[in-house]
């Protein structure tokens, strides 16, 4: 299967580029900045129509959660634009389209775990561009395949796990908030889930899931358990305070609960992803080892 990913530089690609080695039946196209730009719609078309792909992974996304409440436009312009533009360009050659979205679409109100069904309502302009981006995906190509993520990490580019490393060694004392919940996502275990499950995509619509680590924390749940690892392994161990939304100020709201159900996606593809805490701590050993 020939498969081209947006987003070279990001978490996912890295992922699917070490995954795919062990995948002989897999080509793996990666675009990226300056040549691949997905805020110039008008490029996207041609350089896809170029690579005559079997699937594309739109894994290109404005992620600056904070920096989005004052850059709307850019947001807007990779999130939805871009992706309808990609998903567009998909459909017109028959290609199938696998898009990344987030937990940010909802408003972390809800006590449960989200399903695919529940209301949206994004706290912050993040959310709202991968929503729109969401349902931008579907106009373009009604067939494609939707998948909700949260709480991505992994030893490359820049996430949660390898800051809380990268500060921990410089801070005694991290204050670290504790009334957010949510489902760590080993971006690993996400390109393993996605290259087995896009043959089965041949057969039938994709439709919109949710596909995360197994099991649940807060972010202050996360950084105990990195730093438990951490100090195993003679890394940093600093002292961790939890703290409340309200005292850590950020320039986006976040939802209390963006735990998502993945039980739709197991039951569809028979796939599901690792508990989080074992990715984790493979993850930490990788990065301490770097």
């Amino acid at each position: 299967m020939r498969i081209l990913v947006t987003g070279r530089t990001g978490q996912l690609a890295a992922s699917l580029a070490e995954v795919a080695a062990e995948r002989p039946d897999v080509e793996l196209i990666f675009l990226g900045r300056p040549e691949f730009d997905m805020e110039n719609t008008a490029s996207i078309g041609e350089q896809i129509d170029a690579r005559r792909p079997d699937l594309v992974i739109n894994a290109a996304a404005y992620t600056a959660v904070d920096k989005a409440e004052t850059e709307p436009e850019r947001a807007f312009a990779i999130n939805r634009d871009g992706a309808a533009a990609a998903a567009r360009a998909a459909d017109r050659l028959g290609a199938l389209f696998i898009h990344i979205s987030t937990d940010y679409v909802f408003d972390g109100q809800k006590a449960e775990p989200y399903v695919e069904m529940d209301e949206t309502g994004p706290l912050n302009v993040y959310g709202r561009s991968k929503l729109e981006g969401e349902r931008a995906v579907l106009d373009e190509h009604p067939q494609a395949l939707i998948l909700r993520t949260s709480w991505v990490f992994s030893p490359f580019g820049s996430n949660f796990l390898k800051t809380m490393l990268k500060v921990g060694a410089e801070r005694p004392l991290l204050r670290v908030v504790s009334d957010q919940v949510g489902n760590p996502t080993s971006a690993l275990d996400l390109a393993v889930a996605i290259l087995e499950i896009s043959p089965a995509l041949r057969s039938g619509p994709g439709g919109l899931y949710h596909l995360t680590g197994e099991g649940s924390t807060s972010w202050h749940g996360f950084a105990d358990f990195i730093f438990q690892e951490s100090a195993g392994r003679g890394g940093p161990s600093p002292t961790l305070e939890a703290i409340c939304s309200f005292d850590y100020k950020t320039a986006a709201a976040r939802p209390a609960n963006s735990r998502l159900d993945c039980t739709a996606f197991a039951s569809r593809f028979g796939v599901k992803l690792r508990p989080w805490t074992e990715s984790a701590k493979e993850t930490v050993a990788r990065c301490l080892d770097q």
